[in-house]
């Protein structure tokens, strides 16, 4: 199966948060250690691309950092609190994942941490998590035909293929340095887009000289030298893992809720796919609108009555309420003659909470989210 056909189907293995994602990060994000850079054959963008789209991917395991620096407050953790997403953590700061692929049928991902292991697994049409803090999983029965996909990506090839899908004439694409990752020499593929507007100064692929996979993700942010973003394997190995890494086997005393299949599984996990973009009857996200195209778009959404944001919940309870509603609060205010309303700004991107309840946010300055504001 193409490489770019099996990055959809890993996104099953990341837990989802959608909608304006708050990332925040009090630590300097570095760059991936790399070895010295190896003499590969030239190979100009052009070629990699097309070796990208046509590569295999049948197996791969691993282990898989993600380190983020947005230059904000650790908002995101806090939002998932009030929210009640236990997984929105996974967001914010610094992260390691073990992730282990065996075709479209199979994959799992285990986010390690401090307090514990998170598990996703799927094993044909079961998809599973599992917390081992609580000790609690969910399980839940795909669809047949697998369309529905959560969004947050988990490995470099998930980024990368957000990355990739942004490619047209608002992008100039280059080759960049051959270098090592994960003991693998890789070429390196840089995005760079043309709209001065854009807070993302480059996208940087590598990929593996071998495989054609990328091993490594980086987004790097207007006049920031270091990466904002990095998602890379430290790790890899592309030998099929057994069929036995894909079942889930009950630890001793867990308690296993069977997903209801309205979106939300047990202790307010949002499960992939949910009911994001889903409007009117049977949804519960509002409805969300794109100003723009290419690397300054801007979403639009428009709150409910209820003040859900686009793919999410109201927060939980009036706890979660007052603590989020403290944070919002403290932003700046702003206004002009689209209105007037908060301002939440970090390295990468932009947010407008506007007073009559609209959510604009894109990779892009205020003054692109102002003028979407009268639109």
């Amino acid at each position: 199966m193409p490489v770019l056909k099996n990055r959809a189907v890993l996104r099953w293995l990341v837990p989802v948060t959608a909608g304006v994602v708050v990332v925040g990060g009090g630590a300097l994000v570095g760059t991936f250690a790399a070895g010295a850079d190896p003499a590969l054959p030239p190979r100009t963008a052009a070629q990699l691309l097309d070796d990208l789209r046509t590569s295999r991917l049948d197996g791969l395991s691993g282990t898989v950092v993600q380190r983020a620096d947005l230059g904000l407050p650790p908002l995101a953790e806090l939002a998932g609190a009030a929210g009640g997403n236990e997984l929105t953590s996974l967001l914010t700061g610094t992260h390691t994942l073990r992730v282990w692929y065996a075709g479209p049928q199979r994959q799992r991902l285990a986010l390690l941490d401090t307090l514990g292991e998170r598990d996703v697994l799927r094993d044909g049409r079961d998809l599973w998590t599992w917390s081992s803090r609580t000790n609690t999983a969910s399980h839940r029965t795909l669809p047949a035909d697998g369309a529905e996909r959560p969004s947050a990506p988990a490995t470099p090839a998930d980024a990368a293929d957000r990355a990739l899908a942004a490619i047209d004439p608002s992008t100039a694409v280059t080759v960049g340095r051959s270098s090592t990752v994960a003991g693998r020499s890789v070429y390196e593929l840089v995005l760079t887009p043309r709209d001065k507007d854009s807070l993302v100064h480059q996208v940087r692929i590598a990929l593996d000289a071998k495989e054609h996979v990328p091993l490594r993700f980086e987004l790097l942010a207007d006049g920031v030298q270091e990466p904002a973003v990095e998602v890379a394997f430290t790790q890899v190995d592309f030998r099929t893992p057994d069929a036995d890494q894909f079942r889930f086997n009950p630890p001793p005393g867990v308690r296993v809720t069977e997903d209801r299949g309205d979106g939300h599984g047990p202790a307010g996990m949002h499960r992939p796919g949910g009911d994001l973009g889903k409007t009117g009857p049977g949804g519960n996200a509002p409805e969300v609108r794109t100003v723009g195209t290419g690397w300054t778009t801007v979403l639009v959404a428009k709150l409910d009555a209820a003040g859900n944001t686009p793919g999410g919940t109201a927060p939980a309870g009036a706890a979660g309420a007052d603590m989020l509603g403290k944070v919002l609060g403290g932003l700046p205010k702003v206004s002009g003659d689209w209105g007037s309303g908060r301002l939440l700004t970090g390295k990468l991107f932009s947010v407008l909470l506007t007073d009559d309840g609209r959510v604009l946010a894109g990779l892009v300055r205020p003054e692109r989210l102002y003028a979407a504001a009268k639109v």
